[in-house]
């Protein structure tokens, strides 16, 4: 049971604390380790681009994992609320949830004041990594909802489930390899071979939960009493319209539930309605968001309890 009070211990101090300031947070660790890397490391051949690459993640995997799988063993002989206690101290800085919703609140707050450069400003950085000085009010509104669903998997459901499935070790490997492709994993001369591996990898992490998150979505579309049949729809027909294989299917889900178009023009155009979001749909957008966080946080739980059971 250590596991799933450690679960919900860290959500908890999520809820309660938010994440540490930027210089204390471990991912801000990971980013430096992968930029000191990429520095040195990212230059010659595009073979030798990839090669660093590679092995510049598989040496993060090491150095944020394995600290965890020693720890494990060498846990002292506590009792398990104990233990799950702490785990969850250290399972806490894996992902986010009141930062997530806070950056959408905020958002949408600087919008409705009819302060776009603001909003504008907002998104680009907490949210998403497009140039926004030349937004709409409805393309920022629309940026803010790609990402809060997009998110549902990256930054919550996808390292719990890595958790559920591995402990500390792989959750923590999860989130140095989704930072990784955060990081590196573009498609630009700099980081093209270099950063593929890590690109590659996130793709394949994040394929089950991408579509676990997006199912989750459209059952809590359902429980918020928005369109969860039309969620189902657009998700199932339009998935495949973003280039990314994994993040097509919370964003379809979300437009077909909020009934809204959600557009990266010059990349993707979901059509769950007729036009594009307003300020008050990311209002609708945070709370489908919300319930489909505590519904992903009560899947994990039962993936916990159903793989104690099996084994």
């Amino acid at each position: 049971m250590a596991a799933l009070t450690a679960l919900y211990t860290a959500f908890l101090i999520d809820l309660l604390l938010g994440d540490p300031p930027n210089r204390f947070h471990p991912v801000g660790v990971m980013g430096k380790f992968i930029h000191g890397l990429a520095d040195r490391w990212n230059h010659g051949s595009r073979r030798r681009r990839f090669l660093s690459g590679l092995g510049l993640v598989l040496l993060g995997g090491v150095v944020f994992g394995l600290p965890w799988l020693l720890a494990g063993a060498l846990w002292p002989a506590w009792p398990d609320w104990v233990l799950g206690v702490l785990m969850g101290v250290c399972l806490k800085p894996v992902f986010a949830v009141r930062g997530l919703l806070k950056a959408g609140w905020e958002v949408q707050q600087a919008l409705l004041a009819g302060q776009l450069p603001e909003a504008r400003r907002r998104v680009a950085w907490h949210l998403v990594s497009r140039d926004t000085s030349e937004l709409s009010d409805r393309q920022v509104a629309s940026a803010t909802i790609e990402s809060l669903a997009e998110n549902l998997t990256d930054s919550f459901l996808a390292p719990l489930f890595y958790f559920a499935l591995g402990g500390l070790p792989l959750a923590w490997c999860y989130r140095f390899a989704n930072t990784a492709d955060a990081m590196i994993g573009y498609h630009s001369e700099r980081y093209e071979y270099f950063g593929k591996f890590a690109a590659r990898l996130d793709d394949v992490l994040n394929w089950l939960p991408a579509r676990i998150a997006a199912v989750l979505l459209v059952f809590s579309a359902g429980v918020c009493r928005m369109d969860a049949g039309q969620a189902w729809r657009v998700m199932s027909r339009q998935h495949g319209r973003t280039s990314s294989p994994n993040a097509g299917w919370t964003m379809a889900a979300a437009a077909g539930a909020l009934g809204v178009v959600l557009e990266k023009q010059g990349n993707y155009r979901l059509e769950g309605g007729r036009q594009l979001p307003a300020a008050g749909d990311i209002g609708r957008a945070l709370r489908l968001t919300a319930v489909s966080l505590l519904v992903s946080l009560l899947f994990c739980g039962g993936l916990i309890l159903a793989l104690q059971w099996l084994g």
